[in-house]
């Protein structure tokens, strides 16, 4: 059973940084794709960027030049770094994941994952 489990979440003045983290279990992701995604109450939950294990990265043109996916392969952890935070990143942000040796072409919309994590809440203010 795969799981996944977000934590790094908090509240930050406009200009910080957060760092969130996505704890992976049960998923084997030789080939795979893991991303980060955001919703905010009434809208839609959207992309953020998403990470290919056999190499590159996607990012929604919102956050690109400001937040960085990474993967650390022996903790079995995603990474979202989010620099430069604005008020409008302020969302509950969910970590997802393909099924196996399923890539990510660019960036994709929720639908093409099929694991979530709970999320965890990100407030920045102004």
């Amino acid at each position: 059973e795969v799981q996944l489990a977000e934590s790094g979440g908090g509240s930050v003045q406009a200009g910080g940084s957060l760092r969130l983290s996505c704890a992976a279990s049960g998923y084997t992701y030789t080939n795979g794709c893991m991303g980060w995604f955001r919703q905010v109450p009434g809208k839609e939950r959207e992309a953020v960027a998403n990470f290919n294990y056999d190499g590159g990265t996607n990012y929604a043109d919102s956050v690109k030049g400001r937040f960085t996916i990474s993967l650390h392969n022996a903790k079995n952890t995603l990474y979202l770094q989010m620099d430069s935070l604005k008020p409008e990143d302020t969302a509950t942000y969910y970590c997802a994941a393909r099924a196996n040796s399923l890539r990510c072409w660019s960036v994709l919309a929720p639908s093409y994952f099929i694991f979530w994590g709970q999320g965890t809440q990100v407030t920045v203010s102004s």
